[in-house]
């Protein structure tokens, strides 16, 4: 968990914000920082990210650049994350703060409003400025195959292709986090930023049910699987810990600041029961490897351990 946490950290620049598409490609290997132009940098844990989607997708005007990087672990993708940087340059604010209501608020298939599929919508509004923060799950199969924005096909196309060429795996759920922001007031950049992860990296249970409407992660399903609740807790936990951050760097003002405390509260709670864990499972192995406990003794204690 510490490991995971520590995956996501933006650093926006107060210089220009010019987006420079030549410096990705698809494969190309990211280390462990990632230089989306030189505003936004988001620094990763570990060094085998790659660059798995480069596309611009345009809708009532606004030009969107978007990078889309990826990480696997065993053969099975873990983690991607996308950045959307909207081009507004040049264009009339009326034509901006119209395009960016229809675009977020009224696209009939995903915006920042109240959806069945939305486990979780946190947002401010006024006019076209908005700060918000949805999570939910996704059937990756239904996305991956049957999209329904261009937007979408455009990243099916892309993560088709990356799972082709190297013969991965995806997990059939996968948790995300959305995350926008756009106010003149701070600077004009529109800002979004979507983290998908595999419920694995939170030592989640494993799932029965894979579709939309029947995944354990639902929210009208969701209180019937307590061990997905707590996954899910947790989930929201990071990522509102994440948008706190994401809020300063992208310099939010402060009436537009979401309140996540109830939730970002609650990784401190994870953080503390992780390190606890952590400690545990040390004292364990020392006593296994200085010949206290007899390899049945140890995995009984380890098994115990991991299931409180």
């Amino acid at each position: 968990m510490k490991k995971f946490i520590s995956i996501i950290i933006l650093s926006f620049f107060l210089s220009g914000s010019i987006f420079s598409a030549e410096n990705f490609s698809i494969g190309k290997n990211i280390g462990n920082t990632f230089i989306f132009n030189n505003k936004i940098q988001i620094d990763l844990d570990g060094d085998n990210w790659v660059v798995v989607r480069k596309s611009h997708d345009g809708s009532y005007g606004i030009q969107q650049n978007i990078i889309g990087i990826g990480r696997v672990e065993n053969n099975e993708v873990m983690e991607i994350i996308e950045v959307y940087k909207g081009d507004l340059s040049g264009i009339y604010i009326d034509i901006v703060n119209q395009a960016i209501i229809e675009i977020v608020f009224k696209d009939k298939n995903d915006g920042c409003y109240e959806r069945p599929e939305y486990y979780l919508l946190e947002l401010y509004r006024k006019g076209s400025s908005h700060n918000c923060m949805i999570i939910r799950h996704m059937d990756v199969t239904k996305e991956l195959n049957y999209p329904d924005s261009s937007d979408g096909r455009a990243a099916a196309a892309a993560y088709n292709e990356w799972i082709r060429e190297s013969s991965l795996n995806f997990p059939k759920i996968m948790l995300e986090s959305q995350h926008s922001y756009f106010s003149r007031l701070a600077g004009g950049d529109w800002i979004q930023l979507r983290h998908f992860i595999n419920p694995k990296l939170i030592n989640a249970p494993k799932s029965k049910f894979f579709s939309e409407e029947t995944s354990e992660y639902h929210k009208i399903n969701i209180s019937q699987y307590p061990e997905h609740q707590k996954a899910m807790n947790k989930w929201i936990a990071i990522s509102s810990e994440f948008h706190k951050n994401f809020e300063d760097m992208v310099n939010a003002k402060n009436n537009h600041k979401l309140n996540l405390d109830q939730y970002y509260m609650e990784i401190k709670k994870i953080k503390k029961m992780d390190n606890k864990l952590t400690d545990q499972l040390n004292e364990l192995n020392e006593l296994y490897k200085n010949e206290v406990l007899t390899e049945e003794e140890f995995n009984k204690a380890k098994k115990k351990i991991l299931n409180n």
